[in-house]
């Protein structure tokens, strides 16, 4: 399974769309046996762009702050399972997802102010 987290600095980006840099966790059952970091190539609020990155990368999990309604319904309409409201250290987040033990909040659109979407 591999799990895409929206990064910054270690931690979950809490705007999608603007993150520059996704991590992607591979795991085995519970436990993270590799990750690796990829540039947003540009497609910042490019819902199917950003969608197809990840796809690209074999991605099954996507776990994000804030995010926009249109982006969910991208990576939904591509086969993602989608968690939102999710903050924190980005790799003690996917353990927590694995373990069955992480806590979102029930948040999952970002309003942002000059935009509706991420």
């Amino acid at each position: 399974m591999k799990i895409a987290i929206p990064y910054f600095e270690g931690l979950v980006n809490p705007h999608f769309g603007q993150s520059k840099e996704f991590i992607i966790f591979e795991a085995e059952g519970k436990q993270i046996v590799a990750s690796k970091i990829i540039a947003n190539k540009g497609f910042c609020h490019n819902h199917e762009g950003l969608a197809g990155i990840l796809k690209s990368e074999g991605v099954d999990v996507v776990i994000t702050g804030g995010v926009g309604r249109p982006m969910i319904n991208a990576l939904k309409t591509m086969g993602f399972t989608v968690i939102t409201g999710a903050k924190g250290d980005a790799e003690k987040v996917a353990v927590d997802y694995l373990n069955g033990t992480l806590q979102t909040a029930q948040i999952e659109i970002c309003g942002c102010g000059d935009h509706e979407h991420h």
